[in-house]
């Protein structure tokens, strides 16, 4: 069977494009990663217990939100949700409700997912077949970090749970629906794992499974589940054992572990039949002919696949990479006979254990299975050379990871440097970063927006994206950047508008449009920077005459406005939401909004679009709905308001201010 795996959403096994004859293709929107899930669950599970910690909050909120709306799941069943006071307890709820026959999720993160580790074996021991959805989070070790990191993940790795990994969004919803399928075919628990904020926050143009086609995959919670709790039918469960019979009733659980694969791959292909949308336990990507291949979980797997195409394409090297969707059951056979063939791989993760000389979690399972392979045991085939394998840390507590650093790792392995490394930072032991490219599909659009925590301006990106996306028919992704203290505090934020997937994921540092909320960014720092020739600003100015806004302009920034032909346009934010604003305290949070009408103005998707502004402006009514509506119908008009008063009130610098007038 070759290693290359099939994209996605592109085609079918016999390379034919898909057709119109998949039963479930999805229902075209744009989410997050937590939304995605919220979709899953709150349509096929009956409950939660949940004590969610950041970045997973979300996703116990809109399970939660779905509860007090009287939301019922697809088989009429009224959701419940249960939040405790501690995730132990959040765990033990979901222990509870699963023994009595329930289908049951939960929503956690980082320390919250360590505080339930004694539940967990619990839960896995008892054989209750639950999903929990994890947004994995650096653990508060050195400091406190609220991100993206696996050590989260991999502190619970050895308590008897499968554990499917995402990269993206819609991967995320897809995932969560695969693991329910399995874990009820095998009674054994499931991680759906994404990562936090860079997956869970990050909005996508997504695909959500249909309801009927969930109804169908998963099937009647009723009729896949045991209750074990009922009088006419008595189990025992979770008795003292002693020394005689405690290791016979461990190691009879292998029977369960030992169907777990065939559960999934029977639940990868049934999806992928109905769907298009196809899974494995690892995906090879141009790994058949490969020299050196790049090996990892989660986000930036899908920055490592566009930057293999740049690679092959640009600078002829045979380079592949091998992302790891399942890391419980350890896929062994499928790894070896990935990476096999080629002269070098390196496998980075987003976790750092100094104490384990031998590598993190996936560089060990890794080196144990070549370490089988060569010497053909464990139902292995037995190999004759094992490739040279390099490992490092990339991407802890949401560390930037760009193609730039991808490069770096095939450098090293083609020049056969450091073992172990890391990237992304300045350290003895990082790579040094050479040639970035950008790697954004052709003809991408791309928005930076510096701002304070609290204008709203997170949320107006994805109002946004929801627009280019749902109404202008976009690819789209935009996400935050923001520290742990989130409110008050500096915010960055992104968003990308393409024809095709943006496989990029990666801070922007080539952009056409930059949104100054906060002015205060042009003093301390180069918000300009790699701002696309023939680019435009946007900015917050309590001034009304140019000439004053163009004044106040540090002259180091006038000079790239000059260098890069940047058209110059402003608008008091402050101002409109102030005065539109129904709610005093709603006054600071639509500042951002007013942007929306800028964007609308400043871009050509609405003129390109075919559609008219009456047409436009429904369907930014429609995703100022999505976001607002819980505030009232009031607060919906009023952000509309801000919006057309945005489009209206933006004025441009002339270039002759700019450039001065021709002689």
């Amino acid at each position: 069977m070759s290693t290359e795996f099939m994209d996605r959403t592109s085609a079918t096994p016999d390379g034919e494009p898909k057709s119109a004859n998949i039963p479930y293709p999805g229902m075209p929107t744009t989410c997050d990663g937590a939304e995605a899930v919220v979709w899953v669950e709150t349509r096929i599970s009956q409950g939660s217990g949940a004590y969610p910690i950041t970045s997973s909050t979300t996703m116990g909120s809109g399970f939660n939100q779905a509860v007090m709306n009287g939301v019922a799941n697809l088989w009429g069943d009224d959701l419940v949700f249960f939040e405790p006071e501690s995730e132990h307890s959040a765990a033990t709820f979901c222990e509870g409700f699963t023994v009595a026959g329930g289908r049951v999720t939960n929503f956690t993160s980082g320390q919250g997912l360590v505080l339930m580790k004694e539940v967990l074996y619990t839960i896995s021991g008892k054989r209750l077949p639950v999903v929990f959805n994890i947004g994995a989070r650096a653990l508060t070790s050195h400091s406190l970090n609220v991100h993206a990191g696996h050590d989260d993940v991999m502190s619970v790795a050895d308590c008897g749970w499968g554990m499917l990994l995402g990269r993206n969004a819609q991967e995320a919803g897809d995932l969560c629906l695969i693991a329910r399928r399995t874990a009820e075919a095998t009674c054994t628990p499931f991680f759906n794992v994404q990562d936090g904020f860079l997956t869970t926050h990050t909005v996508e143009s997504v695909k959500l499974p249909e309801p009927e086609f969930m109804k169908e995959y998963v099937g009647k919670p009723e009729e896949k589940l045991i209750n074990l709790m009922d009088p006419s039918n008595p189990v025992m469960s979770g008795v003292v054992q002693n020394q005689d019979s405690y290791m016979k009733g461990k190691i009879a659980q292998r029977w369960y572990y030992d169907q777990i694969t065939p559960a999934l791959q029977d639940a990868f292909e049934e999806f992928y039949r109905q769907t298009g949308r196809q899974y494995d336990l690892v995906a090879p990507y141009r790994c058949d002919d490969a020299d050196y291949i790049l090996v990892g979980m989660g986000s930036y797997m899908e920055t490592a696949q566009t930057t293999v195409d740049y690679l092959r394409d640009e600078r002829g090297i045979k380079a592949g990479c091998l992302n790891i969707y399942c890391f419980r059951p350890f896929p062994s056979r499928q790894i070896i006979d990935a990476l096999k063939g080629c002269r070098a791989f390196a496998v980075i993760e987003r976790m750092d254990d100094p104490l384990s000389t031998t590598g993190n979690h996936l560089t060990r399972e890794i080196k144990a299975a070549f370490c089988d392979a060569a010497t053909g045991q464990n139902g292995l085939e037995k190999i004759p050379l094992i490739p040279q394998i390099y490992h490092g840390a990339a991407g802890l507590g949401s560390r930037d990871v760009r193609p730039g650093d991808i490069k770096a790792v095939f450098d090293n392995m083609i020049e056969d440097g450091q073992d172990f490394f890391c990237v992304g930072i300045d350290h003895p032991l990082s790579l040094k970063k050479g040639e970035d490219p950008d790697l954004r599909p052709p003809g991408a659009f791309s928005m930076r927006g510096h701002s304070v925590g609290g204008f709203g301006s997170v949320t107006t990106n994805k109002v946004i994206a929801t627009i280019a996306g749902q109404v202008f028919g976009k690819d789209v992704q935009a996400y935050p950047k923001y520290g742990s203290e989130k409110k008050g505090l500096p915010t960055t934020y992104y968003l990308t508008i393409a024809d095709s997937h943006i496989y990029s994921h990666s801070e922007l540092e080539h952009v056409d449009l930059t949104v100054l909320n906060d002015t205060n960014s042009l003093f301390s720092g180069n918000p300009l920077k790699g701002m696309n020739d023939g680019g435009a600003i946007f900015m917050q100015s309590p001034y009304d005459n140019p000439v004053d806004v163009w004044a106040r302009i540090p002259e180091e920034h006038k000079q790239t406005i000059r260098d890069k032909n940047l058209r110059v346009c402003f608008a008091d934010m402050v101002k409109i939401a102030r005065e539109v604003a129904s709610e005093a305290d709603l006054e600071m949070r639509m500042q951002g909004i007013v942007l929306l009408g800028a964007f609308l103005k400043l871009t050509p998707y609405s003129e390109t679009s075919g559609m008219s502004d009456d047409e436009v402006y429904q369907g930014v009514e429609e995703a100022l709905r999505k976001y607002f509506g819980k505030r009232g119908e009031q607060v919906v008009q009023d952000n509309l308001t801000c919006v057309k008063r945005g489009y209206s009130e933006m004025q441009q610098v002339a270039p002759e201010l700019i450039y001065g007038s021709p002689s």
